[in-house]
């Protein structure tokens, strides 16, 4: 498979492919790098920050997998900064990564497969049912494009988003390549209740 150069956008969150994420952009190496990706069109890498603060993160340490996000809105927010509305696109692995002189990180990266369909499990439906009261109940909780209550992969990462569990499992979640053991990997985080309870 052949790689890529992306710019990184290191952040304590994991994106999934199809999700949503909301930024609010101040620094300048990140409004340089939203405004390169809005004129060429293209996207940038979403990677966990698994050591170092997101400002200034000089030093960081990231996940080896990411995915791309696609800037699909943008606003100047009521404080004045830039706020910008991206979904995921595709998951990728960082052969290797480095910071430039005005200290955005860039990678040589490889794109993941995506989740071929699969259809619930009869032991999950009741994760498709859960999920699909949250997006009726909670308007926080965002579905981009039509939902897919019946494909197994989407169901797991737009359950991700919402269960409150730690990042790391998040990660872990989003590293998986079989949709199925996502869904069912999912089975014990999941409350019914509010996203934030």
């Amino acid at each position: 498979m052949s790689s890529r150069e992306l710019p990184l956008f290191p952040l304590h969150t994991v994106l999934y492919p199809g999700g949503a994420l909301d930024l609010r952009i101040f620094e300048t190496r990140y409004l340089n790098m939203i405004s390169r990706c809005m004129r060429d069109d293209s996207g940038f890498g979403v990677v966990l920050l698994v050591q170092g603060p997101e400002v200034k993160s000089t030093g960081a340490r990231v996940a080896a997998i990411g995915t791309e996000a696609k800037i699909i809105d943008f606003d100047r927010l009521d404080d004045g900064l830039l706020g910008v509305r991206c979904q995921g696109l595709q998951r990728f692995h960082i052969n290797r990564h480095w910071q430039a002189d005005d200290g955005l990180f860039f990678a040589e990266v490889e794109d993941l497969a995506s989740d071929p369909f699969e259809p619930v499990p009869e032991d999950c439906v009741y994760l498709s049912i859960v999920l699909k009261h949250l997006h009726q109940d909670y308007k926080e909780v965002v579905t981009l494009g039509e939902p897919h209550y019946d494909d197994a992969g989407w169901v797991a990462n737009r359950l991700a988003e919402v269960v409150g569990s730690e990042l790391p499992t998040r990660q872990k979640l989003l590293e998986m390549t079989d949709p199925i053991e996502r869904l069912r990997a999912l089975g014990p985080h999941v409350r019914i209740a509010a996203p934030d309870a």
